[in-house]
């Protein structure tokens, strides 16, 4: 029985270090801007608590404003704007998506779900249709905006 422990605890330490650290990059901190009545990007919030986040949200009645500084566009835009390790997230982007853009690191401002479509995080169960999320990038007079995944 004594040489069973330590095999077994071995083989045990060996199989949790082949499964993901991390399901979900879910263990930074965000800052949501949303207009104070918003009750979807509160939800959209929890949503991101839920996964681990720490939440900041902060009401503003200046999200034209917060989503100029950002370089969203009105095409790009939807009710809320999310900042996470340095990126913009605008609107309900599912985790999944936030998640791998996140790891991917990729060189652009941030990715966005324009609009505020059913069955996203925080915008009821019934998906309607595909997701087209896109990233986006501003460099000085450039924007750029590029289909990042259709989810």
């Amino acid at each position: 029985m004594r040489s069973f422990i330590p095999v077994a605890t071995i083989a045990a330490t060996m199989f949790i270090n082949l499964l993901p650290i991390n399901a979900h990059a879910g263990e930074g901190e965000a800052t949501l801007f949303k207009n104070p009545q918003c009750g979807c990007c509160s939800a959209y919030a929890e949503h991101l608590r839920q996964s681990g986040y720490k939440v900041k949200e902060v009401p503003t009645e200046k999200m034209s404003l917060i989503k100029k500084s950002y370089g969203i566009t009105d095409e790009m835009s939807s009710c809320h704007t999310t900042l996470i390790n340095g990126y913009v997230i605008e609107g309900h982007v599912p985790l999944n998506v936030v998640d791998k853009f996140l790891s991917e690191k990729p060189d652009v401002t941030g990715i966005s779900l324009p609009g505020m479509p059913m069955g996203s995080p925080g915008m009821g169960i019934e998906k309607e249709e595909p997701f087209r999320i896109y990233s986006y990038d501003i460099k000085e007079n450039d924007h750029s905006i590029t289909l990042y995944t259709i989810e």
